[in-house]
Formats: C-alpha cells, sequence, structure tokens
C-alpha cells in the first residue's frame, strides 16, 4: 500500500464530533465481546453500516472525529482497510480511537486488561488514526495504581512507537487535576491527555479544568445538558474560554448526549458556541 497523504491539520475550528454523540443514530450499537468490564449492554442486533458514518459526517459538515471502539462489529484488516478508506475518500480526519473499556490500574487483572487494550490499538493503527485514547483505570487514585496505571501505559506506548497514545481525566483513578498531572508525569512523556470538558463536575471544576488545560493533546467538547433538555451553553461557553486562555490548539470533539433526539442539530448548536469562542474553519 502506498504511503497515505498526511492528514490535514485538525484544530479546534475544525467541526468534529465524538462519536457517542450519535449512540442513538447509530442503534445503540455495542459489538459483542468490546464491553468486557461491562460499562455497556452489547448489542444482539445487526451492526450500522459504519462505513456509511464519515459520508454522513462530511455531508453535516464535519472535518474530524473521534470513533468509539465498541461501534466496531469487525476488526480484520479488510474491514479496517475498508473504513480507512471511506474515512480518507470522504475528508474526515480520523483523530482518535476511543477504547472504552477496560482498567490498567486493576491489582489483578492489569496485566490481561492491557494486553486487551493493546489489541484494540492494533485495530486504530490499521484504521490510520491519529492517535488512541485509552482509559488509565478504574481503582481510587492511590501510591499502588497510579504506578501501576503509568507502568502499562508506558509499556502499551512503547508496543505501539507510530500510535500517539492519550489517556482522558476520567473514572476513579483521575477524579482531579493534582491525579491527571501525577499519572502524566510517571508516563515520562509517551502518553499525553484527552481533556473530557464534562467529566469533573464538582463546584471548583473550573479551576481544576484551568489546572490542566495546558497540557491538553485533544478534547471531547461536552456540551452540558439542563434537566429540561435545553444545552447550558453559557456553561460551555465558559469551559471552551478556559482552554483558550491556555493557548489550546487542538482538536474539539464535540459531545451531547441530552435526551433531545435531535442529535445533529443540538450538536450544530454547540459548534455555534466553538465558533464564537475560537472563530471558523477558513476564518
Amino acid at each position: 500500500m502506498p504511503d497515505a497523504a498526511p492528514a490535514p491539520t485538525v484544530t479546534p475550528a475544525t467541526k468534529a464530533l465524538h462519536t457517542w454523540s450519535l449512540f442513538r443514530t447509530l442503534d445503540r450499537y455495542v459489538a459483542p465481546g468490546s464491553m468486557p468490564l461491562g460499562g455497556l449492554p452489547e448489542s444482539t442486533g445487526p451492526a450500522p453500516d459504519l462505513l456509511a458514518l464519515p459520508a454522513g459526517l462530511a455531508a453535516h459538515g464535519y472535518g474530524s472525529a473521534q470513533l468509539c471502539h465498541f461501534y466496531l462489529s469487525r476488526r480484520d484488516p479488510a474491514y479496517l482497510g475498508e473504513l480507512r478508506a471511506a474515512f480518507a475518500d470522504a475528508g474526515v480526519v480520523l483523530e482518535c480511537l476511543l477504547v472504552d473499556d477496560g482498567d490498567l490500574a486493576h491489582p489483578a487483572d492489569g496485566d490481561a486488561q492491557r494486553d486487551w487494550v493493546s489489541g484494540w490499538l492494533e485495530a486504530a493503527e490499521l484504521l490510520g488514526a491519529t492517535r488512541a485514547r485509552v482509559v488509565a483505570g478504574k481503582q481510587d487514585p492511590e501510591e499502588a495504581t497510579l504506578a501501576a496505571s503509568a507502568r502499562r501505559l508506558r509499556e502499551l506506548a512503547d508496543r505501539h512507537p507510530d500510535l500517539a497514545l492519550v489517556t482522558e481525566n476520567w473514572h476513579a483513578l483521575l477524579p482531579d487535576a493534582a491525579s491527571a498531572l501525577d499519572l502524566l508525569a510517571r508516563t515520562e512523556g509517551r502518553v499525553g491527555l484527552l481533556l473530557d470538558l464534562g467529566n469533573w463536575k464538582g463546584p471548583d471544576r473550573h479551576a481544576q479544568l484551568a489546572a490542566v488545560a495546558d497540557r491538553a493533546e485533544t478534547c471531547q467538547a461536552k456540551v452540558r445538558t439542563e434537566p429540561d433538555g435545553r444545552l447550558d451553553l453559557d456553561e460551555y461557553r465558559t469551559c471552551l474560554q478556559i482552554l483558550a486562555d491556555a493557548g489550546y490548539a487542538g482538536p474539539l470533539a464535540m459531545v451531547h448526549d441530552g435526551p433531545d433526539p435531535d442529535e445533529w442539530g443540538r450538536l450544530d448548536d454547540a459548534h455555534a458556541v466553538v465558533r464564537s469562542v475560537f472563530g471558523s474553519a477558513g476564518a
């Protein structure tokens, strides 16, 4: 296979999404075997036509996407090659494969979890993803758990040197900026940070986000939803401005998981706020 052309640069102005936002659009599909720790119920019905997804994204103006691993019903090289070509043909950058399960800090099963994650990183490589995000751990942040997670993250980075590996401020191991910064330091520069704007929810969440914003190389720009279903666009603007003030220049993969069934429409509402803070593509 000839070398692929370099992927276009993805900036905050690029219209981008996290495909969790399309969970209903993709029939709530969760591939059998993709969630061994049980985070989501696995599907028994047919898989959606994932090969059509890149063209659908392009039709809605998207230039970049983060893909949830559990949408992949197959991982054979032929199928992954087809999906890679579909993204390229649509002009949509597969910016990150999101491995949404696994526990690298588990005291008994951590090595097995590392090996399971590594299999998905092989899929990310075949897909031509720019980077892959893995879960740091689902244990409380203690010396032993942080050290174990960091060791296994380094091992994964060493196994997959051509893939930019990131982890996220998510689950029990990384409940605050201090634990996230501690873990990143222990990875010795081999693992980066995907910053999710919606994962820290306490009253000090803005200060916590600001403490790590300058370390983020990619972002899940989650827009909060009010109990009545309305988007909290003021909160969204505040979080995006924290990134802008930190000089953030990476992707902003929008996330909407509210009750409104018009997923595309609500993402467009969120993107209007992104444009107001970061400008628009071509501006």
